[in-house]
């Protein structure tokens, strides 16, 4: 009988820590313009806890852009989610000539 305790334990915590660490990750688009579509891209990302807390200031496309070295017309804004239990990152993608 403790055998069996032990063994239904272990499944337990281990379909535990596989929830925990299982993840989604989806890319929307969310603004395409008229400027032409190149080779640079820029990311911009941050950890989001509970759907609501973002823990990077800088998040967003002028940070994006920076990081691209994009100084002129942002072409397209993609954004990747990657969905945790506790939390998620969110980045955001920008591309430009």
């Amino acid at each position: 009988m403790r055998i069996m305790k032990k063994r239904i334990l272990n499944v337990i915590i281990a379909a535990s820590c596989s929830a925990l660490l299982a993840s989604c990750a989806i890319t929307l688009p969310v603004a395409v313009s008229i400027a032409p579509i190149g080779t640079k891209t820029g990311v911009s990302s941050s950890v989001v806890l509970f759907g609501s807390i973002y823990l990077n200031g800088d998040y967003g496309v002028k940070d994006a852009a920076n990081k691209g070295k994009i100084s002129g017309a942002i072409a397209t804004i993609d954004e990747k989610t990657t969905s945790y239990v506790f939390f998620s990152k969110k980045e955001l993608i920008v591309t430009s000539k």
